[in-house]
């Protein structure tokens, strides 16, 4: 397996329960909602984060390899961060297997469980920068706004809490890698977070906002909420913008819309610099939630080094498949005094439209001299894409559906009225 990707931060994603009380034949992390499993939601916000994260799932062993197939399909060309192990017999025997393959250039370690599978990645997010800043350990939490009652065992009331001292606690839970990895060393007890056994380990622990989208899922009640989220929210189509610039370089061929500009200076970059393909991959991952170009295509991965546009394109088109969405259509405009797009439009939007199966606009216009641009020193793409949820693509898109060759014909034809 190639380890391309060096991260500085691990998930470890806890699916390895049964979920007994949710009453499903299955163990609740391969439970799905809305037509897509409860660990394939969880990590789809994993790989949606900003920063670059080794994936670790501590999976029930006799679903090591369904766990594997399913983390797989969410991670697409980032498959290389992903870690499958089997749990053990509780929850903290089963994150101290995922401590043990964590990588060696992992400096914070969150621990997310599955079943709370909506969490977004702004979450995920937060809570590493927030580790990352202060050093120590860092849980989301929300305020208790309903009033807390202490009973005895026979149900008669003893005492009203006072909430205002009360927060219930979410994850992803955030740790320094050394904070998390001894306090486990000397667990002496269960506990029932990762948050109480680092504190128990003598190091301090600081609570940021949670979110309510990252309720647990444990109950048939949870899952009928979370069915309704989803249908609410998958239901609506998705907009998403993507914006790419590089400069000149004269020791380079010029690669722009999928297509090869002889005689043109070149675009620096990674990759072969096509900036208009990049600009469609941010826009469409953008409208998908499902990360950005710089996580999903690391410029330290070696096998982009001078890849094409069509490398990023069907890669970020497989990835919104596999996750259950479908392209509307897309439009990009390069800004720039060169190279001439008017003569080629056509050939690039049809070129564009078999990499993505979806209607493409191009549109070329220059900023007055003024800018870099205006100056000649680059080239810069913005691109906006328009995506649906599979079981919400309209029925009447014109090109959906089509082989290649008609599906660029018929996309020409409406755009030109013929």
């Amino acid at each position: 397996m190639s380890r391309s990707v060096e991260p500085r931060v691990a998930v470890i994603v806890v699916a390895a329960g049964s979920g007994t009380r949710l009453g499903a034949d299955l163990p609740k992390a391969f439970v799905e909602i809305a037509g897509t499993s409860v660990l394939g939601r969880a990590l789809h916000a994993v790989f949606g984060m900003t920063e670059a994260a080794q994936a670790v799932i501590v999976a029930p062993a006799e679903l090591v390899s369904a766990a594997e197939s399913i983390a797989h399909g969410v991670a697409g060309v980032a498959r290389d961060r992903v870690d499958v192990v089997a749990g053990g017999e509780t929850r903290q025997a089963s994150v101290a297997a995922g401590l043990a393959v964590i990588r060696p250039s992992v400096q914070i370690v969150l621990v997310h469980d599955a079943a709370r599978a909506l969490t977004p990645s702004a979450l995920f997010d937060a809570v590493a920068a927030e580790t990352t800043r202060l050093a120590h350990g860092v849980i989301p939490g929300l305020a208790v706004s309903d009033t807390i009652k202490r009973t005895d065992a026979a149900g008669d009331l003893l005492e009203t809490v006072d909430r205002s001292e009360l927060i219930a606690v979410q994850t992803p839970q955030g740790f320094p890698r050394e904070h998390i990895l001894a306090a486990y060393a000397g667990a002496r007890e269960e506990f029932t977070d990762d948050a109480a056994l680092v504190a128990d380990g003598g190091f301090p622990v600081s609570v940021i906002d949670g979110d309510p989208l990252a309720f647990k899922i444990t109950t048939p009640a949870d899952r009928r909420r979370a069915e309704d989220l989803c249908a609410t929210r998958e239901g609506a189509p998705r907009i998403g913008i993507g914006t790419d610039t590089h400069a000149f370089d004269d020791a380079k061929e010029l690669w722009l819309a999928g297509l090869h500009w002889p005689g043109e200076a070149g675009l620096a970059g990674h990759s072969d610099g096509d900036a208009v393909a990049h600009a469609i991959t941010d826009a469409l991952l953008a409208a998908t939630g499902l990360g950005d170009i710089g996580s999903v295509f690391g410029t330290s991965d070696p096998q982009l080094d001078g890849a094409h546009g069509e490398v990023f394109l069907r890669g970020t088109r497989a990835r919104l498949e596999s996750a259950g969405f479908r392209i509307g259509n897309v439009s990009v405009q390069v800004i720039g005094n060169r190279p001439r797009f008017a003569a080629r439009r056509a050939e690039a939007e049809a070129l564009l439209e078999e990499f993505l199966g979806a209607p493409v606009s191009v549109s070329a216009t220059t900023t007055d001299g003024l800018g870099f641009t205006g100056r000649g020193e680059g080239v810069t793409a913005i691109a906006t894409a328009l995506c649906f949820p599979v079981d919400n693509f309209p029925a009447a898109n014109p090109v959906a559906g089509l082989p290649a060759g008609e599906r660029n014909a018929t996309s020409r034809a409406r755009r030109l009225g013929e």
